[in-house]
């Protein structure tokens, strides 16, 4: 059998390997139109800040390697124009030479470009990248060696676009980042975001959001934005998305949906018999919400490689969907989510309900401890999982990898404090904030908590509650709330008679932990109480101009 794959890198060469593991007979073509074939994508920036400072080692395999131990085909500088399924061929161009390859089974892998905009004067600018390949880190490598650039900006605020900023300011750069969403990291919610912002700030990276490029002036050196504003510039990368890379399929009749993606089943089958298709190419099923999906992530197209190969060799395996668990390094932050945001719950519709919990990474009492912020949303009445986050200097990778596998395995909120993860002061501590945060989700489920977010406060007040905050007086000189009144969570008790039992209230302290001891004690007399989830703290992050100073 003859198996061409179209594509090299995470997807198509899992399958290529895959494939030989399970069939020595069979001849296996890779048709690559670049010039590496296995390389590590995800490492580029890191050779752009010098972090990685071997060229060298981003390259994974090579062809002669692969041919020697897999005894795979491997054909860079051979771009596939052309599919055609009733004759079973590829049309191939390598050295302006147009040639047909033949197959028995095809894989189609052929990732995605980077998204660039139809922006005006920017065909005239010579100064603007995209970043996806080794040639293009070579080009802006050059660039920056070779001309006196100081100056660059990023058209996206996502995790590129910030790995990005990262490198560029550790080589000394002035860095600005232009992001049209309201906040960066639009796959993480609002609050979580803010701290993300805040450490690019204080590395004196410029951030401006809300606000869109429209136009490239004076050959790139200018960039105006929707709001007339002019940006200097000596080099401009466009860091604002990828697209599926599936021009060349426009003549093959093979069914393409959203933005271009690739239409497989749960077994990588394409519409067309014999083509099988993986990676950033294709839609995906969004486990959580069993929708089409665009997940490009190196994790899930490696798995995919390697399980469409199962299925071309003969073993059944099916794509059971993705939740799009991803992570971000900014200086000394750590951000990262898996699975649904705020935003996606609701577009679908879908209630749901949401805690915070500010903890330490491992015991307090041990030298070095840093606190994180973690999120979870839920179903109100299941408790069913539907995502989470995670941002903090250290830690942020272990609980948002416990938080994935907990949504892949089907877990509740209820399961969350039952696990058993691993303990001792320099790693964790006896209540991981993991199990934390479930306790916290389990509260409002069972009924035990009525939480409001950050975003509900001024409508809460509107509507006639007013907030007590229960921190220490000392605190407050952080700031507090305004129209806010202070009651020490314990002196709560002895003041209760202060309190008009006809009144609505919430109740706040730093992190929202204390505020839920100061709800328990308010219900359990007969107050109408609901607690700020997240606090002072996490109000502070998102709105610090909203508050008080003395």
């Amino acid at each position: 059998m003859k198996i061409v794959i179209v594509g090299g890198v995470a997807g198509g060469m899992a399958a290529a390997a895959r494939l030989r593991r399970l069939d020595e007979t069979a001849e296996i073509v890779v048709l690559e139109q670049g010039t590496y074939v296995s390389y590590a994508t995800c490492g580029l920036p890191f050779y752009l800040s010098g972090e990685i400072s071997d060229r060298e080692d981003l390259l994974v395999q090579t062809p002669a390697k692969l041919r020697q131990r897999f005894a795979i085909d491997v054909r860079t500088n051979h771009r596939v124009t052309a599919v055609n399924p009733a004759q079973h061929t590829v049309t191939v161009v390598s050295s302006g030479q147009e040639t047909v390859e033949a197959y028995d089974r095809l894989i189609l892998a052929p990732g995605a470009v980077p998204v660039v905009p139809e922006l005006a004067g920017l065909t005239a600018a010579k100064n603007v990248w995209v970043l996806r390949n080794i040639p293009d880190v070579d080009q802006i490598m050059a660039q920056l060696n070779d001309t006196a650039a100081q100056r660059v900006t990023l058209v996206g605020g996502g995790f590129i676009g910030l790995e990005m900023a990262e490198a560029l300011r550790q080589r000394g750069l002035t860095v600005t980042i232009v992001e049209q969403h309201q906040h960066l990291l639009p796959p993480l919610d609002e609050e979580m975001a803010a701290g993300v912002q805040q450490a690019l700030v204080a590395h004196d990276v410029r951030v401006i959001t809300g606000h869109a490029v429209q136009e490239f002036r004076h050959a790139g050196r200018i960039l105006v934005l929707d709001d007339e504003t002019e940006l200097q510039t000596d080099l401009t990368l466009l860091t604002v998305g990828v697209r599926p890379a599936t021009d060349f399929l426009a003549s093959s009749g093979i069914t393409l949906g959203d933005h271009g993606g690739i239409v497989v089943d749960e077994y990588y089958q394409t519409s067309a018999a014999d083509v099988y298709a993986v990676g950033d190419a294709i839609l995906v099923k969004q486990q959580l919400t069993g929708q089409d999906a665009l997940i490009s992530l190196a994790s899930p197209a490696n798995r995919q490689g390697r399980q469409v190969a199962d299925n071309v060799a003969g073993h059944p395996r099916r794509n059971r969907g993705s939740i799009g668990t991803a992570i971000v390094r900014v200086f000394d932050q750590t951000a990262a989510m898996t699975g649904l945001n705020e935003a996606d719950l609701r577009n679908q519709g879908v209630p749901f309900r949401a805690v915070h919990v500010r903890e330490d990474n491992h015991a307090s009492y041990f030298p070095g401890s840093q606190s994180l912020l973690l999120k979870l949303l839920f179903a109100p009445d299941s408790g069913e999982i539907y995502g989470a986050q995670g941002v903090g200097p250290d830690g942020v990778d272990k609980r948002i990898d416990v938080l994935a596998t907990a949504i892949k395995g089907h877990l509740t909120v209820a399961d969350l404090p039952e696990l058993e993860l691993s303990y001792a002061p320099p790693f964790g501590s006896a209540k991981d904030p993991v199990n934390l945060l479930g306790y916290a989700a389990l509260n409002v489920v069972e009924g035990f908590s009525d939480n409001i977010q950050w975003s509900a406060l001024k409508e809460n007040e509107v509507a006639g509650r007013q907030l007590i905050d229960v921190r220490n007086p000392d605190e407050l000189a952080q700031g507090y709330f305004p129209d806010s009144r202070n009651i020490p969570l314990d002196q709560l008790r002895d003041r209760l008679g202060e309190l008009d039992p006809q009144q609505a209230y919430i109740v706040s302290c730093q992190s929202g932990h204390r505020s839920y001891v100061a709800e328990r004690i308010l219900k359990q007399q007969g107050f109408d109480v609901v607690n700020l989830d997240g606090g002072f703290s996490l109000y502070h992050t998102v709105r610090p101009d909203e508050l008080l100073y003395d």
